[in-house]
């Protein structure tokens, strides 16, 4: 019987399946690498929105807080977009008639909304709390970056899932004092810049918000003049002023929120691992197996 397929055949369907399989392995890896590019995250990419707002302006420049536009960032899920009475508290005053502004006046004439487009939107089925993560000691810039620079705001990280869990099953490497939460310019410690904590008794015995269980400071509390020492002793006096109510009672003037610890209580840290560690346990953080389960982001 003559030979149907010639000796080269065999060669030939090797090949063929080396080849399909490299292109299996190159499509795969295009495609991965894909869904990760901005393309698909829009990481970096700044969109178009009604009024060009400049976080660097209005943050780094003239020094608002966080907290006056996105009211609800600590006590909320949702950090909230501001109204536009919240831009008309200022620009009622200043650039009243500048055009870039028109489209505020408009929306505050007609009292309708201005359409921002959402930056950071995550997908429907993943469940985000800012307040937990706030009150826990994750500052904005670890998840936002460094919006004071921001002259029109971008998405800094991609937000993927596989972002989100390397932070879960490590913590410690982005917590920071809850006092420096809202400093945009906050850096680790280290061994020329050490950071000094001590638990106030507050929080973790359950007679306060888990976020007033430590406090830090940035200057040796041993030394004489320091000036965070000072102004906690200042709020501390302020505190115990008491004053009568009108049920004949007595309640101090001041907010409960300065607490004077002793300076040998503080403990010295001087790199990012020991005070992640440390503000893990005061702040009750719970351990990477139940940080990175199912049920902690898709409810």
């Amino acid at each position: 019987m003559a030979q149907v397929f010639d000796r080269s055949s065999n060669a030939l369907a090797r090949a063929s399946l080396v080849l399909t399989g490299l292109l299996v392995i190159v499509l795969g890896v295009t495609l991965d690498q894909l869904q990760r590019s901005p393309w698909v995250t829009r990481q970096g990419q700044r969109a178009e929105q009604p009024v060009p707002f400049s976080h660097k302006h209005h943050v780094e420049g003239l020094g608002l807080q966080c907290q006056y536009c996105h009211t609800t960032v600590e006590d909320s899920s949702y950090a909230g977009i501001p109204p536009t009475k919240t831009c008309i508290n200022c620009h009622s005053q200043i650039w009243t008639n500048a055009a870039l502004l028109q489209p505020v006046r408009d929306s505050w004439a007609t009292d309708a909304s201005i359409q921002w487009i959402k930056v950071h939107d995550l997908p429907d089925y993943v469940y985000f709390n800012h307040e937990i993560h706030v009150n826990k000691g994750i500052g904005c810039a670890s998840c936002h970056g460094r919006v004071d620079q921001m002259p029109l705001m971008y998405m800094q990280n991609t937000l993927q899932m596989e972002w989100c869990l390397n932070c879960h099953r490590n913590p410690a490497v982005n917590l920071r004092p809850t006092s420096e939460i809202y400093n945009m310019a906050w850096a680790e410690p280290s061994t020329d810049k050490p950071v000094w904590c001590a638990p106030t008794g507050k929080g973790a015995s359950g007679t306060g918000p888990t976020a007033e269980s430590v406090a830090c400071l940035t200057k040796d509390p041993s030394s004489n003049g320091n000036p965070e020492i000072a102004m906690l002793q200042a709020q501390a006096g302020m505190e115990s002023q008491p004053h009568a109510t009108s049920a004949g009672q007595t309640e101090s003037d001041g907010p409960p929120m300065a607490v004077l610890v002793p300076a040998s209580k503080y403990r010295k840290f001087t790199s990012q691992i020991d005070l992640g560690r440390y503000l893990t346990s005061q702040y009750h953080i719970r351990p990477p197996n139940e940080l990175t389960s199912c049920e902690t982001c898709h409810r």
